[in-house]
């Protein structure tokens, strides 16, 4: 199962969306649009997952795409 993890940036100004531990390709000036990204690729590839983080790294929501 694929992973796709939602995270800010360093100093807060945008989200990335992450492919298990593949460096994050694009940065998003909102966190609903990264989720929003993250969801969409997520379904494409099932079976997969959407994890969302906050800026400590600790997992405030998950979604599976089975």
């Amino acid at each position: 199962m694929k992973t796709y993890s939602v995270t800010p940036n360093v100093d807060g100004t945008g989200w990335f969306v992450k492919l298990e531990d593949v460096a994050p390709e694009k940065l998003y000036g909102t966190k609903d649009d990264a989720i929003e990204v993250a969801k969409q690729m997520a379904d494409e590839n099932r079976p997969s997952k959407v994890v969302i983080l906050d800026k400590l790294h600790q997992v405030l929501e998950e979604k599976q795409f089975n």
